[in-house]
């Protein structure tokens, strides 16, 4: 019976309930977010910073998880411990198995798929970053003497 009970999911809004503990949580995910670093959000309300619980993924975890953003729109059950941040309650999504049901099966992350560069990255190609120009330095001309130039014998004023 424990066995089942830890495999029952409770829903979102019920997370914050659950603190501290390893548990099952269920909702739809409203909206797939990218944050700073390549940090992606699963949030479950329209207004994510009322809404009570959030899923984590972080960039480096990516590649273990799959291509989370075809899990907008979907119900989801995703396992882990519950843990307080920000005044929400949280699951760190690491790996694949730790989602179950319809969500389970979501693709890899596309190869192409740079996180930091937000798609821009192509595999393969290698360059330098590209630095900002710098201004041209202009050319100092020559000096101009300060002294008044001496007038040629025989042409001085009388």
């Amino acid at each position: 019976m424990a066995a089942r009970a830890a495999a029952e999911c409770v829903p979102f809004s019920e997370a914050a309930n659950h603190v501290g503990e390893t548990r099952c949580v269920t909702g739809k995910v409203y909206a797939v977010q990218r944050g700073l670093g390549g940090v992606h959000y699963l949030d479950f309300c329209e207004d994510y910073e009322k809404c009570p619980f959030v899923v984590v993924v972080f960039a480096d975890d990516l590649r273990h998880v799959g291509d989370v953003r075809q899990l907008q729109g979907k119900v989801i059950e995703v396992h882990g411990a519950v843990k307080m941040y920000d005044g929400r309650a949280e699951i760190i999504l690491r790996e694949a198995r730790q989602l179950s049901g319809e969500s389970a099966a979501i693709p890899p992350l596309p190869k192409t798929y740079d996180v930091e560069k937000k798609g821009r990255y192509s595999a393969g190609k290698f360059g330098y970053p590209s630095q900002p120009r710098r201004a041209a330095r202009k050319r100092q001309t020559a000096p101009v003497p300060t002294e008044q130039p001496t007038d040629p014998p025989g042409t001085a004023e009388q």
